[in-house]
């Protein structure tokens, strides 16, 4: 069954070594899932990317038996075997019976080609799991009324079409592992990645990961795996939960006043940072035991989130965080990560088209 993963990941610009092409195009699909630091490249890559470059790019429609690919790779055919198995699932390799063995051929006859196909099928597939995914989240004018933070996270997502549901999954479950959201190793009967999922998508606020842990009954480490699952495939994203700024941005310059008087506040403290109408407001309700939460939302509405997240962490707290649905509904969410699809795929056609260049000239 049809089952890649996208990984994005900055392009080798400028780059015309095949090695280099190709181990960044098997990376970028997911096929090499640990590296040795230090390593060479064909260390690094190892026995697919050995496969790939003397074999099916050298000739790619010659049609490879395992034992031909063995022979000129240098690995076992168990191993040769495992290898054609995970270039099959994502769509780069097809394999037909010849006599009495099966030979595989890089479909389209080139990487270009075979990219080409990978790409309008896993578009194809994308949409219309993404449609199912959409049909669970609720509409909300609320939720997006906050600018959330630019993601610096690497897009990363698995596509896979729908295949036979285990016993103790659901539908929903199923998805959400297709998906790559539940990772790579989870116990049969785990419902914890549908259950934090189920509870943004019903949402119309941000929720902080205590929250998401208190409403499932699971660790605080849990759901933040599950969450940081689900922002790298674009599907939630972190917002500064300004209601609470203000709270924590109060009791730390209570408690700093207290501890370390007006000379400290304004120096090392930030307020000195602040304009000079804004931090006397501060300073004066600190003095004169004038200061509450709604007194203190009041003088920072006109300060930044930049500058207020800067003041919190100089009086010693933390810029209090919350996770949502990134998206007001279901369609937006879906498009907003078919986007970021388009991109990887584009990036993904370019390289393989340079990897073909590649190959041509070097056999000159």
């Amino acid at each position: 069954m049809f089952r890649i993963r996208m990984v994005e990941q900055p392009m080798p610009t400028g780059s015309r070594d095949p090695d280099v092409l190709l181990a960044w195009l098997l990376d970028s699909m997911g096929l090499v899932r640990s590296r040795s630091e230090g390593a060479t490249i064909d260390e690094e890559q190892g026995a697919i990317h050995r496969i790939v470059r003397h074999t099916l790019l050298e000739e790619p429609l010659r049609g490879w038996d395992n034992a031909a690919i063995s022979e000129f790779s240098g690995l076992s055919q168990t191993g040769v075997h495992n290898q054609m198995h995970k270039l099959r699932d994502v769509g780069l390799v097809s394999s037909q019976l010849a006599g009495r063995w099966h030979v595989n051929v890089l479909r389209g006859g080139s990487m270009a080609g075979a990219v080409e196909l990978v790409a309008v099928q896993t578009r194809a597939i994308a949409k219309m799991r993404l449609a199912e995914l959409s049909r669970v989240i609720s509409e909300s004018s609320e939720r997006m009324r906050e600018s959330g933070e630019e993601d610096s996270l690497e897009f990363r997502i698995d596509i896979g079409e729908p295949g036979p549901l285990t016993e103790g999954s659901g539908r929903l479950d199923a998805l959400l592992s297709d998906l790559g959201i539940t990772g790579d190793r989870v116990k049969q009967g785990d419902t914890l990645t549908r259950r934090v999922f189920e509870e943004l998508a019903a949402s119309d606020r941000p929720l902080t990961l205590q929250t998401l842990a208190d409403r499932t009954d699971e660790t605080r480490s849990r759901a933040q795996r599950v969450v940081e699952r689900l922002r790298d495939a674009g599907i939630v994203d972190r917002v500064a939960m300004r209601d609470r700024i203000a709270m924590d941005v109060y009791a730390g310059l209570m408690r700093q006043y207290a501890a370390r008087g007006e000379d400290w506040l304004m120096g090392r403290g930030g307020l000195g940072r602040l304009d000079e109408d804004v931090a006397k407001a501060l300073l004066n309700g600190a003095r004169k035991d004038k200061l509450s939460i709604e007194k203190v939302e009041e003088i920072l509405a006109t300060v930044s989130i930049d500058s207020q997240r800067l003041l919190l962490n100089t009086l010693g707290g933390r810029m209090p965080y919350g996770y949502r649905i990134a998206g007001a509904d279901g369609a937006d969410v879906a498009e907003r990560v078919l986007n970021n699809i388009d991109r990887t795929l584009r990036r993904w056609r370019t390289v393989a088209q340079r990897l073909d260049e590649a190959m041509y000239q070097s056999a000159e």
